[in-house]
């Protein structure tokens, strides 16, 4: 591909300057073993703390963008409420669902993930969907996307991945080759992939769009019963996508399109309503699943696993203050409330501390004590004082703990439920974990042929700008979800070159 500028040459041109492989280090120069594993207790277990390689790479990560998101830079949001509509009590004890007709006060944010703050908001790229319940138990987020899974299952990829749908740090321009190289090393991307250059990959503004918590969380109920469960946003307005000629034309005269929207639907009284589902496992289901059930990568067959409704979700408030109601407005997957607690899900686990580690950087250590991030429904009393922002400082309340002078206690209402660890702690790599399965059924049971022709038409378009053996790369893995994907695309790529070579 000669006819390429510089600029989209830069990482060819830095591989035949390289003279030698060098090695994979720390930020403190120590040699890196691998860079796609975390330090596991067995290959489904948790994380662990001594894992300083990958902490080492995720608050570095974190701290990458001053004083903006990292990613989901550009977002919109708006206030509203959750309404219990059936009743799952058997489930979780969780105060949300603790009766029908049960209103919790809620924000919700929403956003584009790989852009900055200025870029249109009808690009190709997922969507982000927080919310934050505001419950007498405290603050619980459940932080997602509009699709049910993600491009990798490991978070001490995410930095890289995130890498590649930013700017080429050498040219400051987006980089095919870098996201298209990423994307073909790491095969478990392919159902993501699929998703995002489908024709779902642009959703009409954020009122018409799913949303999902994506990871697996655990549900206890009063009984101390546990279930693994993911949660599902279906939208009452019917969810709607652009096609990409549309979607560019309002990119250019109207990047703002889906922020203007939904503050305009909520101040016209059309507010947006999003019904709420859960899917359940239980645990015994769970150990003979015939896939990973903590997988993000994977979804969890409806058939298998059917949708349980729960209630609505009603956004009727504009942000009297973007920068205060928004820009501030901080979500962490570690805030959770009693009934709902963390899986297994690798990604869960890295996000559980990225999340609340980044809001640290970028609003200080008191953003819990900012009013669109506080617990308003709970009298915060704990044991930590001072820093930056510290205008909730308890006043004469003891800072340590245990004491003699009072201050508060712990409460059994927040224990866990315990559960077993047990594994030969290594770094297992999963990047060859039935990769192709879900998408095969993606490709040939969910899509029309309609929908198939323009899932490779995007393909095309996006691959066709990175070097050629990456495009070769990229078939190869396409051809392993089905020949005739493979193939089609192949043909599609042969015709981008022979139309480029006549310019």
């Amino acid at each position: 591909m000669s006819n390429r500028d510089p600029a989209a040459e830069q990482l060819q041109n830095f591989k035949s300057s390289a003279t030698k492989t060098d090695t994979l280090v720390t930020g403190y120069g120590a040699p890196f073993a691998t860079g796609s594993a975390s330090l596991t207790a067995g290959p489904q277990g948790p994380i662990l703390l001594q894992d300083s390689d990958f902490i080492d790479e995720i608050t570095h990560f974190d701290r990458e963008r001053i004083p903006e998101r990292v990613v989901h830079a550009k977002g919109a949001g708006a206030f509203g409420y959750f309404e219990c509509t059936h009743d799952i009590t058997k489930y979780t004890k969780a105060c949300v669902f603790s009766k029908i007709g049960q209103r919790t006060d809620l924000a919700v944010r929403f956003s584009t993930v790989g852009g900055e703050s200025g870029s249109a908001d009808t690009v190709r790229d997922p969507r982000g969907f927080a919310v934050k319940f505001y419950t007498p138990d405290g603050i619980w987020d459940l932080v997602g996307n509009n699709t049910p899974i993600f491009f990798v299952r490991d978070p001490i990829l995410f930095p890289s991945f995130i890498h590649t749908q930013k700017r080429n740090p050498v040219t400051h321009l987006k980089d095919a080759d870098m996201f298209w190289d990423f994307i073909t090393l790491r095969p478990e991307t392919t159902h993501q992939v699929m998703f995002l250059f489908s024709d779902r990959g642009i959703p009409d503004g954020y009122r018409h769009m799913n949303g999902y918590g994506s990871h697996t969380f655990k549900m206890v109920n009063a009984n101390g019963e546990a279930f693994w469960c993911k949660f599902h946003f279906k939208p009452v307005q019917k969810v709607k996508n652009l096609p990409v000629d549309k979607a560019a034309e309002i990119a250019s005269s109207d990047p703002d399109y889906s922020i203007r929207d939904l503050y305009n639907a909520i101040a016209k009284g059309d507010f947006p309503t999003w019904t709420l589902y859960i899917q359940i496992m239980t645990l015994e289901q769970a150990k003979t699943s015939k896939y990973n059930p903590f997988d993000l990568t994977k979804v969890w067959p409806h058939s298998d696993c059917p949708l349980i409704e729960v209630g609505k979700m009603v956004l009727n408030k504009n942000p009297t203050n973007y920068f205060a109601d928004v820009e501030q407005l901080a979500f962490a997957p570690n805030h959770m409330i009693p009934g709902i607690e963390p899986s297994p899900d690798k990604m869960l686990q890295g996000r559980l501390f990225s999340y609340s580690d980044t809001h640290r950087h970028r609003l200080g250590p008191n953003h819990l004590q900012l009013p669109v991030n506080c617990p308003y429904r709970v009298s915060v009393t704990n044991h930590q004082r001072d820093g930056p922002q510290a205008y909730h400082n308890q006043e004469g309340a003891p800072n340590y703990f245990p004491n003699s002078f009072g201050g508060p206690q712990p409460s059994p209402k927040g224990k866990i439920v315990p559960f077993n660890v047990e594994g030969v702690v290594d770094r297992y790599e999963s990047g060859d974990e039935n990769n192709f399965e879900q998408p095969k059924q993606f490709w040939k049971n969910v899509l029309r042929e309609d929908e198939r022709a323009r899932l490779v038409e995007n393909i095309v378009a996006g691959l066709k700008d990175a070097v050629d053996f990456i495009q070769e790369r990229a078939v190869k893995n396409f051809s392993l979800v089905d020949a005739e994907f493979g193939e089609r695309l192949r043909n599609g790529l042969n015709i981008a070159k022979k139309n480029k070579a006549n310019l």
